[in-house]
């Protein structure tokens, strides 16, 4: 029983975490566009068979991370 007092913080950071993490990735913009990657690699070599509105966009300079 004595464990229970470790694991449940334990879990609850846990889930903390998880929950920021996902939040973090929606305000950073990771899933604006999520079918331009799926359509640029069936066009993978037919560059100019790409319609624009599904070409990825180009990152800021702001934007990359390290």
């Amino acid at each position: 029983m004595n464990i229970m007092y470790l694991l449940i913080p334990i879990a609850i950071v846990f889930s903390g975490l998880a929950i920021w993490g996902f939040f973090w990735s929606v305000n950073t913009g990771q899933y604006d566009d999520l079918e331009s990657p799926a359509h640029s690699i069936l066009y993978d070599d037919d560059e100019h068979l790409i319609p624009d509105d599904a070409k990825p966009k180009p990152l800021k300079p702001q934007d990359k991370t390290e």
